[in-house]
């Protein structure tokens, strides 16, 4: 275990809030996964089951809008009573019987995705608040790994409690964790001012998307993740025809592909801290996108193996890129503004993949897997370069690979401000 990640766990309100991640972590994995092969049950569709995704990455596209509520209320009252609204609404779901009704799903995912935007945003801003600065990477790397990691358990779980029971029991099981995460979410200590009045809505906006675009750096990174999530996007459209036209196995098997992508992200959320104070941000980001290459590539294979292989390849990759982006926003922008930008990195992140989503099921219809398979990972090469050329942060210069020590990893600049 690295130093960074023993003194984050140490940290008695951190340690309570991965808790609740890791709770929240189970059910949701399992019901994402679940609400895909629901549809493809009773449609028969693999690409209505691939749009499922849809649902859950449709809301970044407006997330700067839905992200100023973040910077408009407490960051911890406001994670709680969304934990709450989750658990209320997906007992929903337990009408869901026939095709025609198939609609709930999506709309629900909907709901999951704009809870997400909001969730996403209000932790961005309240973890500077519990870890100090210098842990930041290793605090988002080891949420990841948790969030991530119930990929190894939840998938099968979620897969094995449909095949037996169907969708409800999966339904109910997400309900509880969200409850109890929010549970978890109200022992935490968080000591700081209330939010400034607020401003304008569009004035907040305008602020967040200024900073954004003042800051060289962190916008080339985040257009490299934007790159990286529109690859992935198109990768998860593709997952239900590897399954069925690749490897002819039943849909239910992306349980256990799934829980090959958690382990994947559990090594790469565990190393990501540590990696960061070796390497860097740009480095780290074109490490992140030759894994996707390899993955992408590797899926478009025949056989087991070599598909079981890229799966694991993205799952290492996918946390690479995205704690990188994350730990950039919050040690270089002032913790007012916090929520907002960080929905709107969500926005030009995810929303490549989110589009990519829908790229991908239409193409599906015209195009076999593979040669999209092929083409991603042609393109996540171009990005392993593209990202390696871009601007450095300001102030100290980005770690030359070598050895460091436990000093060396403060934030470069911009230290984030405390509530």
């Amino acid at each position: 275990m690295s130093w960074g990640t023993t003194r984050v766990l140490g940290n008695r309100d951190a340690a309570r809030y991965l808790t609740a991640v890791l709770v929240s972590g189970f059910g949701t994995a399992a019901m994402l996964l679940v609400a895909g092969i629901w549809v493809k049950d009773l449609t028969g569709s693999s690409s209505l089951a691939g749009l499922v995704t849809l649902g859950t990455w449709g809301p970044t596209l407006v997330a700067p809008l839905i992200g100023v509520l973040a910077d408009r209320f407490r960051r911890r009252p406001l994670l709680i009573w969304l934990h709450l609204a989750m658990a209320a609404l997906l007992p929903v779901l337990l009408l869901v019987d026939t095709a025609a009704r198939v609609w709930l799903i999506f709309a629900v995912m909907v709901a999951y995705g704009v809870s997400f935007v909001l969730i996403d945003s209000a932790e961005a801003a309240l973890v500077p608040a519990v870890v100090p600065g210098e842990l930041l990477g290793d605090f988002n790397g080891l949420r990841m790994t948790v969030n991530e990691g119930m990929k190894l358990v939840a998938p099968l779980a979620g897969a094995g409690l449909f095949a037996a029971y169907g969708g409800h029991p999966v339904v109910l099981l997400d309900a509880v964790t969200f409850a109890l995460a929010a549970l978890l979410l109200t022992l935490i200590r968080v000591r700081g001012a209330p939010p400034p009045p607020a401003e304008s809505w569009t004035r907040q906006l305008a602020e967040g998307l200024g900073h954004l675009r003042r800051h060289a750096p962190l916008r080339h990174l985040v257009a490299c993740t934007g790159a990286a999530m529109l690859l992935i996007g198109v990768n998860g459209a593709l997952a239900y025809a590897v399954v069925d036209d690749g490897l002819h196995r039943p849909p239910e098997f992306n349980g256990v592909l799934g829980t090959v992508q958690g382990l994947g992200s559990l090594v790469g959320g565990l190393a990501t801290g540590a990696l960061l104070r070796r390497l860097g941000d740009r480095r780290v980001t074109a490490v992140a996108a030759a894994l996707l290459a390899a993955g992408l590539a590797l899926r478009a294979a025949p056989g087991l193996a070599p598909v079981a292989a890229g799966t694991l390849a993205v799952g290492v990759g996918a946390p690479l890129v995205l704690i990188t982006v994350w730990t950039a926003v919050q040690r270089e922008t002032p913790n007012a503004l916090v929520g907002r930008v960080s929905a709107t990195v969500n926005t030009l992140t995810f929303g490549p993949g989110t589009l990519a989503v829908l790229a991908g099921a239409g193409l599906l219809e015209l195009v076999d897997y593979r040669v999209i398979q092929l083409a991603g990972a042609a393109g996540a090469v171009l990005l392993a370069g593209w990202a390696l050329r871009g601007p450095r942060a300001a102030g100290p210069k980005e770690p030359a690979p070598g050895p460091t020590t436990p000093q060396a990893a403060a934030p470069a600049a911009g230290t984030v401000e405390r509530r």
